[in-house]
């Protein structure tokens, strides 16, 4: 399907790839970015999603970096996130005596729609779910994947309830643990990062609060992160480099024995982070930081995984959502510029790969202890950089990528 432009405000494409029909199973941050682009870019696109509605993984939080926040606006929807959330246009570093080393601007801080945005992971998926459906693509909610039959000339998804979905390309954006990514590499498994994360929420916010800024610190012992909304609320974090925390642990563990074990270590240094948690209540949670192996399959036939399930990396660069989004945009207009369907594919792993590989390696380098963090994104990488001319080409709705394919 070749981009001709646009007509009084329409897309115009000539056909040029056997795609039309494509079939994105997970209703998350990358399937339903990847509904919008494809559904941009002229395909007829259904999204099949396991849970019963779009709260998933409803505890964690998250920043959106700049370069999210541009594919975003490449599919028109930059409207439906910042409706939620908080903007963070600045960054400060203090070490473990609570002194600040500096303050800084976050990524496209002068450009409202392309700011840091922080917000809660479950109304991300929501809001991205209902731009969806507002636009009249189909969400079939309650669908559990069980199996996946290629033919010469498409594919068909057969779900745990006895029904199937027939079209000419199926998207694997099931998250870490991907039923598609199982069907297409069944050895390529999630491992341990390196580090044990928890996320918590307080009302209580001790210190002046600054507006539209995400305060790092360098702990001894525990990377520690936090940002204050503009109701007052706090959202921190804190990564701990050891060993994982047993399967059993996380299932039974409670809000007071993560206290009693992040606490200790935070009480070595002379930093607003132990006040922070144990003013928290019963909103907190952890869970072990996992990544993909560089180097995993993506593709089978007329099969693909995006997002976390090709490519999941230690939340250390805090990039996780925004190379989702990334995906979604760069899949949408590869199958849109190249000719055929192993073209477009081609031309879409050739594009992204380097990239979100390069992600992984640097995000698993800091939760390992290899490299110290001096923000959300990947220092020194292209993650979320202003003046990334390459990202910035590849995102941009008018751009040919099958001229700029390297």
């Amino acid at each position: 399907m070749k981009y001709l432009g646009d007509s009084r405000g329409s897309c115009v494409y000539e056909r040029g790839s056997d795609v039309a029909q494509v079939l994105v199973i997970g209703g998350g941050i990358a399937g339903a970015g990847a509904a919008l682009a494809l559904d941009k870019a002229g395909f007829d696109v259904v999204v099949y999603e396991a849970h019963p509605d779009s709260a998933e993984d409803i505890g964690a939080f998250l920043t959106l970096a700049s370069n999210g926040m541009r594919a975003l606006a490449q599919v028109d929807a930059s409207a439906a996130v910042t409706e939620i959330g908080f903007p963070l246009t600045s960054m400060r570093v203090l070490d473990d005596t609570g002194a600040e080393l500096a303050q800084v601007p976050l990524g496209e801080a002068g450009t409202p729609h392309l700011q840091y945005r922080c917000l809660r992971r479950g109304d991300l998926n929501a809001a991205l779910q209902a731009e969806v459906t507002r636009r009249g693509i189909e969400i079939r909610h309650g669908a559990r994947l069980m199996s996946v039959v290629e033919g010469p000339d498409g594919v068909t998804a057969h779900f745990a309830d006895g029904t199937t979905g027939a079209g000419d390309l199926l998207i694997g954006a099931d998250g870490l643990s991907s039923t598609v990514r199982r069907l297409i590499s069944p050895d390529a498994r999630p491992a341990y990062a390196g580090q044990y994360v928890f996320y918590g929420y307080t009302g209580t916010a001790h210190g002046p609060a600054r507006p539209e800024t995400i305060t790092m610190v360098r702990g001894s012992s525990v990377a520690f992160g936090y940002a204050v909304s503009p109701d007052g609320e706090t959202y921190w974090f804190a990564r701990v480099t050891d060993e994982p925390l047993a399967a059993d642990t996380l299932a039974q563990g409670t809000p007071d024995q993560w206290r009693d074990l992040l606490l200790p270590l935070l009480r070595k240094d002379s930093t607003p982070a132990a006040d922070l948690v144990a003013a928290t209540p019963d909103d907190l949670m952890v869970t072990n930081a996992t990544e993909l192996p560089t180097g995993t399959p993506w593709r089978s036939g007329r099969t693909l995984i995006i997002g976390d399930a090709a490519h999941a990396a230690s939340p250390a660069t805090g990039q996780g959502a925004s190379m989702a989004l990334e995906d979604a945009v760069v899949l949408a207009k590869s199958l849109r510029d190249a000719p055929t369907t192993d073209d477009a594919l081609s031309l879409y792993e050739t594009l992204r790969r380097p990239r979100v590989e390069h992600n992984i390696t640097v995000s698993g380098n800091i939760s390992r202890g290899a490299r110290t963090p001096s923000g959300p994104g990947p220092r020194g990488a292209s993650a979320d950089r202003p003046g990334d001319d390459e990202l910035i080409r590849h995102l941009e709705w008018g751009s040919d990528l099958s001229q700029l394919a390297p």
